[in-house]
């Protein structure tokens, strides 16, 4: 959303963490799902079930942060869910904005750290890793805003 929003309004910075910049970094196989409309055959009652599955793509392994993923799944609703997904599968966005910068962990299940070109990395980190290495990852982004602070 971040992309497509810069790409409407004039901004002085973008910093995408654990994202996409454009389609070419959205696994092969989630784009050939949408092109199929595979994830539609997926009811989001099955999405939103926390479980070792949900824990181990977004890389949540302390209680503290199970809890907090079971939450957020548990909560989000299955109309933005449902729609979410489809505009991840479909975006067709091929245009990187000048002023994006991008930091990705290493060990993003999600979004596979291999598929992404990021600016900065976060060594050990999953798609969580805004909470799990929020230290780690304040620092980066005081770093990339400099003198914008």
């Amino acid at each position: 959303m971040a992309v497509e929003i810069g790409k409407l309004i004039n901004t002085e910075k973008i910093i995408l963490i654990a994202s996409a910049k454009n389609k070419f970094e959205i696994p092969f196989y989630y784009r050939f799902a949408g092109r199929l409309k595979l994830y539609k055959l997926l009811p989001t009652a099955v999405m939103k079930l926390p479980n070792f599955i949900s824990n181990w793509f977004f890389g949540t392994e302390s209680k503290k942060d199970k809890a907090l993923l079971a939450n957020i799944l548990r909560e989000t609703d299955s109309i933005f869910l449902k729609w979410a997904i489809d505009k991840i599968v479909n975006w067709q966005n091929v245009i990187i904005l000048p002023n994006l910068k991008h930091i990705h962990g290493t060990v993003d299940r999600i979004l596979p750290y291999k598929f992404v070109s990021a600016d900065v990395k976060i060594k050990y980190g999953g798609h969580s890793m805004t909470t799990n290495k929020a230290e780690k990852l304040s620092s980066e982004i005081k770093e990339l805003l400099g003198d914008d602070l």
